[in-house]
């Protein structure tokens, strides 16, 4: 059986901008391949490509962890993944949409009350 080791024991980020495919591979312990290969599967991952390399940020490698942790800790396929993935981002972005509703009316009753 794969052993994989969990989340917390993976190497901490470091405060880089970008990381090259081979950083991501060592600080998520997922291999080269197979992040190439999420790349497919998962249209939230999209590193920044540039004549011909990938270039990650801080946002993907948090989700290639978090793919990680669905697929080999949490034993979901790719399509349970994925699935559980957007089901979280429709969540996120519900909360997000309710937040600046809140924003944009407690700024609006501040400029009915500098009217009245």
């Amino acid at each position: 059986m794969l052993e994989v080791s969990s989340s917390s024991e993976l190497p901490p980020i470091p405060g880089k901008r970008y990381f090259t495919i081979g950083e991501v591979s060592t600080l998520c312990q997922v291999k080269p391949h197979v992040l190439r290969y999420w790349e497919q599967e998962f249209m939230q991952l999209n590193p920044l490509k540039r004549r011909g390399r990938r270039y990650y940020q801080r946002h993907d490698l948090l989700l290639i962890r978090q793919i990680r942790s669905l697929l080999y800790g949490q034993g979901y396929t790719i399509g349970g993944a994925k699935q559980q993935l957007s089901s979280e981002e429709a969540h996120v972005d519900s909360m997000q949409s309710r937040q600046i509703v809140r924003q944009l009316r407690k700024e609006l009753e501040e400029v009915l009350g500098m009217l009245r």
